[in-house]
């Protein structure tokens, strides 16, 4: 009879040498990325020989986390650590773009029309093609300028002119 033995491999233990520990010292001297200073200052810390648990709790991230990052790191060096996932202008349209479309809305608004969120919103997703969200159209807003106006005609916690009338009789007398 034949038995199936499991044979598990143990994980490849990454070591860091000394220079490889000045080179981290001396690119989180130099960097300006949060993320990427979080991701160099836990593999410095593996690298002073804390376990990925104890490293996870100074950096605020999952160990499973940390253990990428030093994999990252082992396999491609420091340069895998400074990749951002994020790269490019996300835009859908550009400033230039962005304004032009934005004018008729102000030529609209400066007119004494109201002009609202939802109204650009539903032009702009027409314009690109696609659905945004409501967070997109407040950026576009904010980057050419925008600003929330909402006139109004009174106050509205304004007495009844009755009301008025009876407190200038208290007041005069």
């Amino acid at each position: 009879m034949l038995k199936y033995v499991w044979v598990m491999e143990m994980p490849k233990a990454y070591k860091i040498s000394e220079e490889q520990m000045l080179q981290l010292k001396e690119q989180r001297n130099q960097n300006k990325d949060k993320n990427v200073e979080k991701r160099l200052r836990a593999i410095q810390l593996r690298g002073e020989g804390m376990k990925n648990e104890e490293v996870s709790k100074i950096v605020e991230s999952h160990p499973k986390v940390v253990s990428r990052w030093f994999c990252q790191y082992a396999k491609n060096g420091i340069n895998a650590l400074k990749k951002s996932k994020r790269i490019g202008n996300r835009r859908n349209l550009s400033l230039q773009e962005e304004s032009d479309f934005i004018a008729k809305f102000k030529d609209k608004a400066e007119k004494g029309q109201y002009v609202t969120v939802k109204e650009i919103k539903i032009a702009y997703c027409e314009k690109i093609g696609h659905k945004c969200g409501n967070g997109q159209i407040y950026r576009v807003l904010k980057r050419q300028d925008w600003r929330k106006v909402v006139p109004r005609k009174e106050h509205p916690n304004k007495a009844t002119e009755a009301e008025i009338e009876a407190s200038k009789k208290l007041t005069f007398e």
